[in-house]
């Protein structure tokens, strides 16, 4: 096997392992809730600020590269990564599970945003689409095998080895790195100046930037609770949970390898139609949830289509900082994970406002409201593209 397929393989890995990370905790919300004593509304807040510290960590620790070499930060972040996900594996209070979740979310995107810059270098150019798109499609493969995994650890025995598995998985991701990540990657313009931020002032962007997080909002309005809707709104039984859950995440790996697809045949041009059809679905589902298969057709749908924006997003904003903002390139290599976690904690603390004024079952509808302004912001951004060419 090249040294590029096993790097290649090492940076989906890492994103595998973040994704476990951050997405686990949503299949483990109600045995925490049975452990500590706190409602499912209460413990959705968990999700809402893991997401919220991602997101604004994330551009100040990578702004760190000025400073460090990318593999030096990369390694440090590594370590601190671990020792927050070990705290959260020996928690037994809300408190300090909330402040374990702060520190690995504070190192979380930081990691994946030097893995993105790291391998947009390493990757030839007729492949960087693709490995871009497995590279997302990590924290899907978490979805497929982490998060049933995960949930069949903590139901057969407790959360806390959930995490258990996670630090392991970290200590073999840390090994694999060392031995594996690149050395020489170009240090960005920004390492001679205080100018990584210059691409937020475009235009496009900014309104691309909005629409990632309505879209990711629109998501997590109902997937903070996709357990509890899964057993007790669509009445499915719980041994088939896993099963269940293993499906969504094969629909979120299908859905980012169309996304690397659109990356290359189209791009951003096509996410209005993408984003449009996740709007539909979403407003669907609430009425068919009483309808067992038919709510979770659905929701298959949408975890597919939410999936694929991401390549294209990424190589429009790579793409564009290196023609015209190269001092902002690693602050750019960011802003999927940045934003898209902005939306996480809108849409998961929207989920549990909604869950405790309106239930749990009203959930889709906001996720719809989302979806379809991000529709709406996508088609502007098209269009004034297509007026500049």
């Amino acid at each position: 096997m090249s040294r590029y397929k096993i790097q290649a393989f090492l940076f989906v890995f890492v994103a595998f392992m973040l994704g476990c990370n951050e997405y686990m905790i949503v299949g483990v919300l109600p045995d925490i809730s049975r452990e500590i004593n706190a409602s499912l509304s209460s413990l959705g807040y968990l999700v809402t600020v893991f997401a919220l510290v991602y997101a604004v960590a994330t551009p100040l620790v990578t702004s760190l590269t000025k400073y460090f070499k990318r593999h030096q930060l990369l390694f440090f972040l590594m370590g601190i990564f671990f020792i927050g996900n070990t705290w959260t594996a020996l928690s037994y209070s809300y408190v300090s599970l909330l402040l374990s979740r702060i520190l690995s979310a504070t190192t979380a995107g930081a990691i994946i945003s030097l893995i993105l810059v790291i391998a947009n270098f390493v990757a030839p150019l007729e492949k960087r689409a693709s490995l871009l798109s497995w590279i997302f499609a990590g924290f899907s493969i978490a979805s497929i095998i982490g998060l049933p995994i995960g949930t069949l650890i903590s139901t057969t025995f407790s959360w806390h080895a959930s995490f258990w598995m996670i630090s392991l998985l970290t200590l073999v991701t840390f090994i694999l790195l060392l031995a594996f990540v690149p050395r020489d990657t170009p240090q960005s313009q920004s390492s001679k100046g205080n100018k990584q931020f210059a691409i937020l002032g475009n235009w496009h962007i900014q309104l691309t930037l909005l629409a990632i997080i309505l879209v990711c909002a629109a998501q997590y309005t109902y997937y903070t609770y996709i357990r509890t809707l899964i057993t007790d709104y669509m009445h499915f039984p719980k041994s088939w949970l896993n099963v269940l859950l293993l499906l969504l995440g094969l629909a979120f790996i299908a859905g980012n390898k169309t996304g690397g697809f659109l990356a290359d045949h189209g791009g951003i041009k096509r996410l209005p139609l993408v984003f449009g059809i996740q709007t539909v679905l979403l407003f669907l589902l609430a009425p068919l949830l009483p309808l067992s298969w038919l709510a979770f057709l659905c929701i298959v749908g949408i975890c597919c289509v939410n999936s694929m924006y991401g390549s294209s997003t990424q190589v429009y904003f790579m793409d564009l900082a290196a023609a015209e903002y190269p001092e902002s390139i690693d602050f750019a290599s960011s802003f999927n994970s940045i934003f898209a976690n902005v939306g996480i904690s809108l849409g998961s603390f929207t989920a549990a406002q909604a869950a405790g004024l309106t239930g749990i079952a009203s959930t889709p509808y906001f996720g719809g409201v989302y979806s379809l302004l991000s529709c709406l912001l996508m088609l502007l951004v098209c269009r004034q593209l297509a007026a500049k060419k």
